[in-house]
């Protein structure tokens, strides 16, 4: 197995408890935000190319915004991208907020504030520059249970045979990127998975209750065995 040295770093942060609990405790529902950019900067050295930010939060109301992304590029990039993302907060006021009225904004509509913060710093080895190769890589969809943000520290070393294993089955990559291919194939597989659970459960639920039920039972360890 390789050795890791100083290549992309990546940070995560999953918050297990109430985003009010966070309020109530440390004053502040940038608690994740804030740990975000000091695991970031902690590991600055890992990649002076470009960063990027994605967030997600698991209990925004339809017609709401649920999963952010943010990327810059250069050496500066961690300062751009929390130097974007905190105005968007601060315009909305939410520090001045109580906590009741901070919490009920959050639900509502205040942007990057979520339950999962990932960070990626990128130091590319190999591959393409510019943004569109910047790190996480988001795979939306209009159903929650198929959206996929996705960053890593790695290279494919047979991309060129995978990449054309794709191509011939008739899909068609947007970019030519082992990440993208990963999140593409990824993605495949989820949607997979999720008609798999929406024929156990579509002749006995319906509605809201099928959705929660398809999030609720999907098995990740078959999507990524079936993706490798």
């Amino acid at each position: 197995m390789e050795q890791l040295k100083h290549e992309c770093g990546i940070a995560m942060i999953r918050l297990r408890k109430p985003l009010d609990y966070y309020n109530q405790k440390y004053g502040t529902l940038r608690y994740g935000l804030d740990k975000l950019y000091l695991m970031m900067e902690k590991q600055h050295n890992r990649g002076q190319e470009a960063a990027g930010v994605g967030i997600v939060n698991m209990n925004a109301q339809p017609g709401r915004e649920y999963v952010w992304r943010e990327r810059a590029m250069g050496t500066q990039a961690i300062q751009d991208i929390f130097a974007n993302i905190f105005p968007k907060l601060d315009e909305i006021g939410l520090s001045e907020m109580s906590t009741q009225q901070a919490v009920a904004e959050v639900d509502m509509d205040a942007p990057f504030i979520g339950d999962i913060y990932m960070g990626h710093l990128r130091y590319s080895t190999t591959g393409k520059s510019g943004i569109s190769y910047c790190h996480p890589f988001l795979r939306r969809n209009n159903w929650r249970s198929r959206n996929l943000l996705l960053c890593g520290n790695f290279n494919l070393t047979n991309v060129d045979e995978i990449f054309n294993r794709i191509a011939a089955t008739g899909q068609h990559p947007r970019l030519y990127s082992d990440t993208i291919m990963v999140l593409e194939q990824l993605g495949y597989a989820l949607d997979k998975e999720n008609h798999r659970i929406y024929r156990q459960y579509r002749d006995t639920l319906s509605g809201t209750v099928l959705t929660d039920a398809i999030e609720d039972n999907i098995d990740m360890s078959r999507i990524l065995s079936s993706t490798a």
